[in-house]
C-alpha cells in the first residue's frame, strides 16, 4: 500500500512538472519573422538607369563641341575680299571714290563730294604722280618754251598740279553738285564676266548714276574735263593752246579716267588672287 501511494505521488509530480513546462512553452513569445524588402517597379527602373553627368560637364562638352566647329570657308571669305574696294590700291593710288561691288550708299551730299575732291588732289600720292608726270615731260620736252633743268621742271610742275586740282573739283564736285550726279565708282564685281566688267568700268566716263539711282550722261565728266583744259590754255605756251593740242590732251584725261575705272574694277581680284592678299 504504502508503495502504492508513493508511486501515486511521483507519477502526480512528474504529471504537474510537464504541465508547467507545456505552459511555460506557450507563454515565451514567438521569433520574429525575417522580412522580407519588395522593390517598387519605379526604383527597379530608376537603377537600371545610367547615372546622369554633372551640368558642368555638359556644359564643358558642349563648349569642347563648339571649339571643333571650322571657321569661314577659305573661299568664302576669297570671295569677300575679291569684292573689297580699299581706301587705297597698293597702299598708295588713291581710291576714295570707289564703292564695293553690291553696295548702295546714299547720294553724296555736297560736302562729302568735296571731301572726296580733296582728298585726290591733295593726297601725298597726287604730289608723287605730278612729279612724275611733269619730269616726264621735261626730259622730253615737252614744252620748249618751258625750259630744262630744275626751273624747267619747275615749269611743269605747278602747271600740272592746276590741271590736277582743276579737273578734280570740277568732275568730283562742282557739277556733280549742281547737276545731282553720283561721279563715285561702282564696282561691278562677280556679277558678270571679264569683258562685260571692262566694258562697264570703261564706260563710266560716259555714263554715271544720278542722285535717283537711274542712269544718265556723265556731263559732269565730259564737261569738267572739256572746261579743265580750257581753264589750262590761259597758263600753257601758246604752242599748246591750238584746238588740236587741246583736244589731245582732253583724250588722254578720258582715257587716263576710263583706264584707272578698269584698274580699281579688277583690283579685288589681282590682290586676293595675284598676289595672295585675304584683307
Amino acid at each position: 500500500m504504502r508503495l502504492f501511494l508513493a508511486s501515486l505521488l511521483l507519477f502526480s509530480a512528474a504529471a504537474g512538472g510537464r504541465a508547467q513546462s507545456a505552459a511555460a512553452r506557450d507563454n515565451l513569445p514567438s521569433a520574429p519573422e525575417p522580412k522580407q524588402t519588395v522593390l517598387s517597379d519605379a526604383t527597379t527602373a530608376q537603377d537600371q538607369q545610367p547615372p546622369k553627368p554633372p551640368a558642368s560637364s555638359t556644359t564643358a562638352t558642349a563648349k569642347q563641341s563648339d571649339s571643333k566647329q571650322p571657321d569661314a570657308k577659305p573661299a568664302d571669305q576669297d570671295a569677300a575680299a575679291s569684292q573689297k574696294q580699299p581706301a587705297r590700291i597698293l597702299g598708295v593710288m588713291p581710291n576714295f571714290r570707289a564703292v564695293s561691288a553690291g553696295e548702295i550708299p546714299p547720294a553724296p551730299t555736297a560736302k562729302e563730294s568735296f571731301i572726296i575732291a580733296t582728298q585726290n588732289t591733295f593726297d601725298y600720292s597726287s604730289f608723287v604722280f605730278v612729279g612724275f608726270t611733269s619730269l616726264l615731260a621735261e626730259g622730253t620736252d615737252a614744252h620748249p618754251q618751258l625750259g630744262k633743268g630744275v626751273a624747267g621742271f619747275g615749269r611743269y610742275y605747278w602747271r600740272g598740279f592746276v590741271d590736277k586740282a582743276d579737273g578734280n573739283y570740277l568732275v568730283l564736285f562742282a557739277l556733280p553738285t549742281l547737276l545731282h550726279q553720283d561721279e563715285r565708282y561702282y564696282a561691278m564685281g562677280h556679277r558678270g564676266g571679264i569683258w562685260k566688267r571692262v566694258t562697264y568700268s570703261a564706260s563710266r566716263v560716259v555714263i554715271t548714276p544720278a542722285y535717283d539711282g537711274h542712269n544718265t550722261l556723265n556731263t559732269s565728266e565730259l564737261l569738267g574735263r572739256a572746261m579743265a583744259q580750257g581753264i589750262s590754255a590761259s597758263y600753257y605756251p601758246s604752242k599748246a593752246r591750238t584746238l588740236g593740242a587741246l583736244a589731245s590732251r582732253y583724250g588722254y584725261a578720258l582715257m587716263r579716267d576710263a583706264l584707272t575705272n578698269t584698274f580699281r574694277e579688277f583690283w579685288p581680284d589681282i590682290s586676293v588672287h595675284v598676289l595672295h592678299r585675304h584683307s
